[in-house]
């Protein structure tokens, strides 16, 4: 009888932890959060309506276009255009802020995916990324100190120092009056550190978009625009050549879509005051 009574426990305990193993493979919801936690795909958890994700370099020291607000949220023409756009096509976005030249040179990396930096359309750069429809018609002013009065004119600048950022439109123009003026340029990363060069009084004078200097001018950085804007390129969204196809396709139907709705114009007067 004890032993019939003892084999009787022995099967209860084994059909008990038979049944804890089975529902521990089974728990669904486990497993769900599991995945989601890890970042595996939607094809894994069965989750069909998980949104892609892209990888979009900027430069937030660019304002109106892109900047960080007093929270610290990334915040811009560029930016809050982006968000509409992504919304509009059901992907989300991972921006990186990495400062112009390194944000395109992440992009030539395959480091992301694309780069929205107030980027001029030129047909040099058509030749190493594929643009989007443009979304802003831009032109390049020259600003000097803000109680100069000495320099009004391209003539002015003969023998003096004009600061310039790398890789803008900016810099492209100056680059190619220089000669003709008898001035030479000295380079900076990101706009702030070329106003302040003009505000010490080592450079005479910098090129800029010129959205980007007239809200520059409106927050008191302590310049003033001197010269009519030049005409200049649009600006686009940029992704490597032959790449990101779809990520292209999306941008321009998500532009196309927000300026009929009125939100592109909404989004302009929020940064730009005519």
């Amino acid at each position: 009888m004890k032993f019939k009574k003892w084999a009787a426990i022995a099967m209860a305990m084994t059909m008990t932890m038979g049944l804890a193993a089975c529902s521990s493979g089974t728990d669904s919801t486990t497993d769900a959060t599991n995945t989601e936690n890890t970042g595996d795909s939607a094809e894994n958890t069965g989750d069909t309506t998980a949104k892609k994700v892209y990888k979009i370099g900027t430069d937030t020291t660019f304002a109106p276009f892109e900047f960080q607000n007093d929270a610290g949220e990334f915040v811009g023409i560029d930016i809050d255009l982006l968000n509409a756009i992504a919304e509009d096509q059901g992907f989300e976005i991972e921006l990186q802020s990495l400062g112009f030249n390194a944000a395109v040179q992440a992009l030539e990396a395959g480091q992301v995916d694309g780069v929205i930096a107030g980027m001029s359309i030129t047909e040099d750069r058509q030749k190493q990324f594929d643009f989007s429809d443009p979304y802003f018609d831009s032109g390049v002013v020259m600003g000097v100190k803000e109680d100069d009065e000495t320099i009004t004119s391209y003539e002015d600048l003969k023998g003096k120092k004009v600061a310039v950022k790398i890789g803008t439109e900016g810099q492209t123009f100056a680059e190619s009056i220089k000669d003709q003026y008898g001035f030479t340029t000295v380079t900076f990363d990101d706009s702030n550190s070329m106003y302040l060069d003009v505000r010490s009084g080592n450079s005479a004078a910098c090129f800029e978009d010129y959205p980007v200097m007239g809200y520059a001018i409106t927050q008191g950085v302590g310049l003033k625009m001197v010269t009519e804007k030049e005409q200049g390129s649009s600006y686009g969204f940029a992704v490597n050549k032959g790449q990101n196809a779809e990520l292209l396709e999306m941008f321009n139907a998500g532009l196309a879509n927000v300026k009929e709705s009125g939100k592109y114009d909404e989004i302009l007067n929020t940064y730009i005051q005519e």
